[in-house]
């Protein structure tokens, strides 16, 4: 799934994003220009709370 993570600015931001989808087992792919991130492994409900656990707010694009 590709999700779009507007807040995603920087190299501290994708640390925080990778360590919060580590934690629950998910792997992504970032684009930082597009602020956008690809992820597997997990359902979307999951790697949302992920996500917003690390202070970030993400859209699904497909």
């Amino acid at each position: 799934m590709i999700l779009s993570v507007p807040e995603m600015s920087c190299g501290h931001c994708k640390a925080a994003i990778e360590s919060a989808l580590a934690a629950v087992g998910a792997k992504a792919d970032f684009d930082m220009e597009s602020r956008e991130i690809e992820v597997s492994g997990l359902p979307l409900a999951t790697v949302l709370a992920a996500l917003k656990s690390a202070g970030y707010e993400a859209t699904p694009l497909d």
